[in-house]
């Protein structure tokens, strides 16, 4: 590993589908002079046009059951709408981005979950392998910011929906070999709650023993799940530092000057 830093940013929730907000994150983050990766979701853009289109959607534990026309749709809203959209954003504030799925220059390649009991439809999962290390090292060496949507693909032509927390976690404990890199997973929220409905009972810290505990309690549910599970095995594999925090709280958090966050440690 060399002494570079990277950030993996991941901005998802809300964040994506409040305008405002998605303007005052990527003004704040165009301003970051260490090289980054955003990776982004934006479920609910894709639940809201599938509920137009009559096509029925179903989460479990967070994750999306994406059967033959919802993987259509997702490619569309994630690689089509949003990920143009966050370029374009970026490009208004000088920092220099391309959008990409998984497909594009073999960046990663997923295969297609199977699970004992539940049908995930056309779910992708990542493996050890399935990061385009070498393409990422020679995009950030172009000095180009990768925009990185949730849409994979299998190897054989098939297009597959991975959740983006999961390809955060991937991009980081990839490229940790090779830079120094921080994980941060950037939404509405201000961080880990304590109290879900108060907005201002946030965890400045958190370990692993702390969340088993919390999700036995159900205080930590549905979405926050998997991002906790990405932390943790992310920590547990060359991660430098992973942070939890409110979207518009980006440069609070890399400046250390707001500590409305959840840092979560091992």
């Amino acid at each position: 590993m060399n002494n570079q830093k990277l950030l993996i940013i991941k901005i998802g929730g809300n964040s994506i589908d409040n305008q405002f907000e998605l303007v005052q994150f990527l003004e704040a983050v165009a301003t970051i002079s260490t090289p980054f990766i955003l990776v982004h979701g934006g479920g609910k853009l894709a639940t809201d046009l599938a509920e137009k289109l009559n096509i029925p959607q179903q989460l479990i534990d967070g994750r999306r059951i994406t059967d033959a026309e919802t993987i259509k749709i997702a490619t569309m809203v994630y690689a089509g709408y949003i990920n143009k959209n966050i370029v374009a954003l970026l490009q208004k504030n000088k920092k220099n981005s391309i959008g990409l799925s998984g497909a594009d220059a073999n960046l990663i390649q997923t295969t297609k979950r199977i699970h004992p009991t539940i049908d995930y439809g056309f779910v992708g999962d990542l493996n050890a392998t399935s990061v385009n290390i070498d393409f990422i090292e020679n995009l950030i060496n172009f000095s180009l910011t990768p925009v990185i949507n949730a849409i994979t693909h299998d190897g054989n032509g098939q297009l597959l929906n991975t959740n983006a927390d999961s390809i955060a976690n991937a991009l980081a404990i990839s490229l940790a070999s090779k830079y120094e890199v921080s994980l941060l997973y950037c939404f509405e929220k201000k961080g880990v709650l304590s109290e879900p409905s108060n907005d201002d009972s946030v965890i400045t810290t958190l370990n692993h023993q702390q969340f088993e505990q919390l999700r036995k309690d159900g205080i930590i549910s549905k979405g926050m799940l998997p991002k906790l599970d990405n932390c943790f095995n992310a920590l547990q594999n060359g991660v430098n530092e992973i942070g939890i925090l409110k979207a518009t709280n980006i440069l609070g958090f890399l400046n250390n000057t707001n500590h409305e966050y959840t840092r979560i440690i091992k």
